[in-house]
């Protein structure tokens, strides 16, 4: 079982995924596969109701999503392990780079000691599986450190050389 946890509590998840060769329903908020979407671009980009996401694999690109991100509002990341960091980048990637300001939801081996990090990055929803993660995010309201050396992509802190303490060429 998995919960959603966003805004500093759980929520119910009112998307469905779309695993394989599931038909997408009508009027549903679904998150497909980027193989899925890859297979199924125009009749998913032109669906007449319901919103539309996408989950990218550790191992997958943004690039197929780039040009549609307007069209997401939300991009699921899947962080298989609790050792596999590829989905950090690609939410700083989303976020910084790219401007997506839709949901970035982590999904996958996510654990207390990562949630911090992840909203550092843009992640603002976890989809939560490990019981001792559920235990402690029940229990703490916003996990994490409260003091940082480095800029983050959602609080609007200064870049590097705006602080006293950086260092300069």
């Amino acid at each position: 079982m998995s919960y959603l946890y966003k805004d500093g509590a759980f929520q119910s998840d009112k998307w469905l995924t779309i695993d394989g060769d599931q038909p997408v329903p009508e009027g549903e908020d679904v998150i497909v596969s980027l193989t899925l979407f890859e297979e199924h671009q125009h009749a998913l980009l032109t669906r007449n109701s319901g919103r539309l996401g996408v989950h990218l694999e550790a191992a997958e690109q943004l690039d197929a999503i780039v040009p549609h991100l307007d069209k997401f509002d939300v991009v699921s990341l899947d962080f298989p392990t609790f050792a596999d960091g590829r989905a950090f980048s690609k939410a700083r990637w989303l976020r910084d780079q790219h401007g997506y300001a839709g949901e970035v939801r982590a999904v996958g081996d996510v654990r207390i000691d990562q949630v911090s990090h992840m909203k550092r990055c843009g992640i603002d929803a976890l989809l939560v599986t490990h019981q001792q993660t559920i235990d402690s995010l029940t229990d703490i309201k916003d996990p994490g450190l409260q003091l940082y050396y480095q800029p983050s992509a959602i609080d609007g802190e200064t870049k590097a050389g705006g602080r006293a303490w950086a260092r300069r060429a």
